[in-house]
């Protein structure tokens, strides 16, 4: 991998270490970037360290609910990035602590340093006024950062799809086990899934100053596909036959209720309330050029990532010969 020799300055990446993180420290590595990655594990972090140079990737201990660390993470930065967010609470990491007051202390501690603005990830479907927790909390953080820095920047990643991701790998790994994948709803909300090198390459154009102040960013792939659409594909690729089985709201609710208490949290009611809505870039951010091709990034199909990971879970592996 090149990597650029040049010291652009020191970036605070909070939540480095996971999925979209890694990614990002990587995109900013290559641009000629020293990172802090601000994680809750420091010693869960080591993979980090290969995609830089040595001593370019700084893992430091920070946990949103703690403002010290938070402090002592974004001293002496030049940018910060926060990425922090959860799929379904627990224990203390609650929804309204990590989106809300994670994303206010982020904000207020970059201020304290002198920056006057921060690049927040949030997601699409963020709204005050959501039945979804996860929705509301994540407008709620969105609200914060701008009251705190006005000119910051937000992300609003549709479903992001990669090697690491938790949404392909997931089902994927039901598909093994199970003989019928569950299509919520029937299956018919809209996704538009986004390769997460896309994603990173938009966050790390965000921090050298080439988005624009003050916006919120819609980023979205290629193609608008529905729920069942995704397993169906997720299915040809790992070459299994599955029965998709239509699960009316009701049902899937009462089945979160269960299932948000067992091991993994396959699914949650809050989860449920978010499959209602429509999870694609809005007609608003198109005509806006809000988009993820407002950076200059072509974005990446499902097509030609897909298959670089979901081999895997096919029956003999990834070295399974299949039909041209």
């Amino acid at each position: 991998m090149a990597i650029a020799y040049a010291d652009k300055g020191l970036v605070t990446v909070f939540g480095g270490s996971g999925f979209l993180g890694r990614h990002v420290v990587r995109a900013l590595l290559k641009r000629g970037w020293r990172v802090r990655a601000a994680v809750r594990r420091p010693d869960l972090a080591g993979h980090l360290q290969p995609l830089g140079m040595v001593g370019w990737v700084q893992p430091v201990q920070a946990n949103l609910r703690y403002r010290w660390s938070v402090d002592r993470a974004v001293d002496g930065a030049d940018a910060v990035v926060n990425l922090v967010a959860v799929l379904a609470p627990s224990g203390r990491q609650t929804f309204d602590t990590v989106h809300t007051f994670g994303a206010r202390a982020v904000a207020e501690a970059a201020r304290g340093v002198g920056l006057d603005t921060i690049t927040h990830v949030s997601a699409i479907g963020a709204d005050p006024d959501s039945d979804s927790d996860y929705a509301r909390t994540k407008a709620e953080g969105e609200a914060a950062v701008r009251e705190t820095l006005p000119q910051s920047v937000v992300m609003r990643p549709s479903i992001i799809f990669g090697p690491e991701d938790n949404f392909f790998n997931r089902f994927a790994g039901m598909a093994r086990m199970s003989p019928a994948l569950p299509l919520i709803g029937g299956g018919k909300t809209r996704f538009q899934p986004v390769f997460v090198g896309d994603v990173a390459a938009a966050i790390a154009d965000s921090v050298e100053g080439r988005a624009r102040p003050a916006t919120t960013y819609e980023l979205g792939g290629p193609e608008v596909v529905t729920f069942r659409e995704c397993m169906e594909l997720m299915l040809r690729e790992i070459d299994r036959k599955r029965l998709l089985v239509p699960l009316p709201w009701s049902v899937a609710s009462m089945i979160g209720s269960i299932a948000q208490h067992l091991p993994g949290k396959l699914l949650t009611p809050d989860q449920v309330r978010q499959l209602r809505h429509d999870n694609i870039v809005s007609e608003a951010a198109i005509a806006e050029n809000r988009t993820i091709q407002a950076f200059g990034v072509k974005p990446t199909s499902l097509a030609a990532i897909l298959p670089t990971y979901l081999s895997r879970f096919r029956a003999r592996g990834e070295y399974e010969n299949r039909p041209a």
